[in-house]
C-alpha cells in the first residue's frame, strides 16, 4: 500500500535515567530521544525514534545532528512524495543523503508504523511475520560499582525480571575490570549468564590477556573488545578463544557482515536498527549472518519504548541465538508512551496492535521535549 508523506515534525526529548549508566566512553544520567512524527495522507500518523549514547562520545551522529538532518535535508526531500514501501523510501533517502543512518532509521520506523496502521497489520507482519511474541531480554549492570551491581543483579533475579546480565567494562585498568566482572559472575552464580561489553576500549594485546581471564572465569560472551577498524584483530580473537566474540560497532551494514564472515569471523553480530538505517536495513545484515552461519543478537542504543518496539518487531522475525538487550525503557525514569512494555521472567512482550502497536502520550512528549 502506497503512503504519501504530508509533513514531518521532530523533537529532542530529554528523560533522566534511574541511575548513572557507566560505559567506557561516557557516563549517562539522562537520555535524549529524537522523536519523529510523520503525518501522511488519509489522516494516518507514523511515529519513529532515533537515539544515540552520550552525545558525540559514542558515534558520529548526535541528537542535535539527527534532528538537523531530518528537518534540513530529509523532510524537504520526502514531504509531498508517495512511496510504495520502505525499499522505495530508503532508495530515495540514500540517493540524496549520505550516512546519517540514525536519522534514516527514525524515518523508516515512522513509515512502517504508518503503513502498518493503514493496512491494519503489525510492523512485524510487514517485515516477514513474527516467529514469537516473547523475546529474551537481558539487563546491563553498569553503575560502575561492583557491590552495587551485585546487589542490583541479585534483586532482579529475586524479582524474576531478568536472568541474564551484561557488564560494561573498559573505562578502567584491565586488572580492575577483570576483578569487577569475575566478582559479579561469582556472586550471581554459575546458572546466570554473564556477558561483558568493552565498547572498543582495548587494543589487541590487552584483549588477548583480558579474554583469557574472562574465558577462564566463566564469562559467556565478549562484545567488541577492540576498535571497529581492526577487523583482522576481531577475526583473530574469534578464532583464538572458545568464548564467542560479539561484533557490534564493527558491523553496521550487510557489507560489513559479509566482510567479517568471509574473513573467517566465527562469533555473533549485534543488530541495531539505528546503525543500519532502520528495521528493514538491519534485517539485511541478519540475512547475511544467517547465510554465513553467524549467530544474531538484538542490540540497543538505549532507546525509549518507541525505538525499542521498532527493533523488537524486526528481531521477532529471525532467530536471535543470543537474545536481545532491549531494556532501554527500563533505564528511563519515564517515557512518552501511554502503555509501557511488559518485561517479566527474562522476556519482553511484542505489542500486537497495528503499526508499532504503541500509543504516544503527547502531553508527556510536550513536557519532556527540549525547549
Amino acid at each position: 500500500m502506497s503512503i504519501t508523506i504530508e509533513s514531518l515534525a521532530c523533537w529532542l526529548v530529554d528523560i533522566p535515567t534511574i541511575r548513572p549508566h557507566k560505559l567506557s566512553m561516557a557516563t549517562m544520567g539522562c537520555q535524549t530521544l529524537t522523536i519523529v512524527r510523520m503525518q501522511c495522507a488519509n489522516g494516518i500518523t507514523g511515529w519513529g525514534e532515533a537515539t544515540t549514547i552520550g552525545g558525540l562520545s559514542y558515534g558520529a551522529e548526535s541528537p542535535e545532528a539527527i534532528k538537523s538532518a531530518i528537518e534540513t535535508y530529509l523532510a524537504p526531500l520526502l514531504c509531498g512524495q508517495t512511496f510504495s514501501g520502505p525499499a522505495a523510501l530508503a532508495d530515495k533517502m540514500n540517493a540524496h543523503v549520505k550516512g546519517n543512518t540514525f536519522a534514516k532509521s527514525a524515518l523508516e520506523t515512522a513509515f512502517l508504523d504508518a503503513q502498518g496502521k493503514a493496512l491494519g497489520l503489525p510492523v512485524s507482519s510487514l517485515l516477514g511475520g513474527a516467529l514469537t511474541t516473547r523475546l529474551p531480554v537481558l539487563w546491563t549492570l553498569a553503575s560502575g560499582d561492583t557491590q552495587k551491581d551485585i546487589e542490583e543483579g541479585q534483586r532482579l533475579l529475586a524479582e524474576g525480571r531478568h536472568d541474564t546480565f551484561k557488564l560494561k567494562i573498559g573505562a578502567r585498568g584491565l586488572d580492575v575490570d577483570i576483578r569487577h566482572a569475575l566478582a559479579i559472575k561469582a556472586a550471581l552464580g554459575d546458572e546466570v549468564s554473564i556477558r561483558v561489553d568493552v565498547n572498543q576500549a582495548w587494543d589487541l594485546t590487552t584483549a588477548i590477556k583480558g579474554m583469557t581471564q574472562l574465558q577462564d572465569g566463566g564469562i559467556d560472551l565478549v562484545e567488541q573488545p577492540i576498535p571497529l577498524w581492526d577487523r583482522q584483530g576481531l577475526i583473530a580473537l574469534s578464532q583464538r578463544f572458545a568464548v564467542p566474540i560479539l561484533a557490534d560497532e564493527a558491523v553496521s551494514t550487510s557489507h560489513d557482515g559479509y566482510a567479517l564472515a568471509s574473513g573467517g569471523f566465527t562469533g555473533a553480530y549485534a543488530l541495531k536498527i539505528a546503525k543500519a538505517g532502520g528495521p528493514v536495513q538491519a534485517l539485511k545484515l541478519a540475512q547475511v549472518a544467517q547465510a554465513a552461519g553467524v549467530a544474531l543478537y538484538g542490540g540497543t542504543m538505549l532507546e525509549g519504548t518507541l525505538g525499542s518496539v521498532a527493533s523488537l518487531h524486526a528481531w521477532s522475525t529471525v532467530r536471535m541465538q543470543w537474545g536481545t538487550e532491549m531494556f532501554g525503557p527500563l533505564l528511563l525514569k519515564d517515557d512518552i508512551v501511554v502503555r509501557p512494555l511488559d518485561f517479566s521472567h527474562g522476556q519482553v512482550t511484542l505489542p500486537q496492535g497495528p503499526g508499532l502497536g504503541v500509543d504516544i502520550d503527547e502531553e508527556k512528549l510536550r513536557y519532556y521535549a527540549r525547549k
